[in-house]
Order: C-alpha cells, then sequence, then structure tokens
C-alpha cells in the first residue's frame, strides 16, 4: 500500500471512530438538555451554545428514535402562530438520564487517570 493510500485509510477510520464517539456523548447530551422542555430549533442552539453543533439530519432523527424508546414525550403547539413540537423527558427518561450521567462521570474518570498515565 502506498503512503498516500494507508493515510486515506487512517483517515476514514479515524473519521468512523470519531463518529461512533460522538454518537453516544450526543444521545447523553440531548436527554440531559431536555430535562427542560425545547423544541428543535432551541434545541440546537442550546447545544450549539455549549460547543455542540449538531445538524438538522442528526438530531431529528434522534429525537423520533429516543421518542419510540420512551424516553422522551413531545407535543405540537403553536408558538409566534407556528406550529412546533416541544420536547421533553418522559418519567423513563428522566431515570435513564441519571443513570446515565452517573456512568458517564464514572467513564470519563477512568479514561482520564488512563490518559494521563502516558
Amino acid at each position: 500500500m502506498k503512503p498516500s493510500e494507508s493515510a486515506a485509510v487512517e483517515d476514514a477510520l479515524l473519521e468512523n471512530l470519531r463518529l461512533e464517539l460522538r454518537r453516544g456523548g450526543l444521545v447523553l447530551a440531548v436527554l440531559a438538555q431536555l430535562r427542560k422542555e425545547h423544541y428543535g430549533y432551541t434545541l440546537r442552539k442550546a447545544l450549539a451554545e455549549r460547543d455542540l453543533a449538531v445538524d438538522e439530519g442528526t438530531l431529528y432523527p434522534l429525537l423520533r428514535r429516543l421518542e419510540s424508546q420512551g424516553l422522551l414525550s413531545s407535543e405540537w403547539r403553536e408558538e409566534d402562530k407556528r406550529q412546533k413540537r416541544f420536547y421533553t423527558l418522559s418519567p423513563a427518561g428522566r431515570r435513564v438520564v441519571r443513570q446515565l450521567v452517573a456512568e458517564w462521570r464514572g467513564l470519563n474518570d477512568a479514561i482520564t487517570r488512563i490518559l494521563e498515565d502516558e
């Protein structure tokens, strides 16, 4: 394999691993942010304000999936003369987000310790 081909394979692998890492964190971030009610645009804005930019093509399918899993509740309401779908955690979602936050913190602490050993 030529060096340029090797670099291309490595770049593709890195991108796939980066996306995989981001997916899990994104689920937790969305659930945590939805402890307060949001509609799609305000959710995207709140995440972006915390340096987590998410495009619509990622966010809306994720919201539908989390709702179908019973972790979110939503309702359509009119605001500013437009119909908007508002999302919030369901009771199950509140329980799950607490557990995921604890898991995230433990995992983050362990990884931080591992990285400090370098």
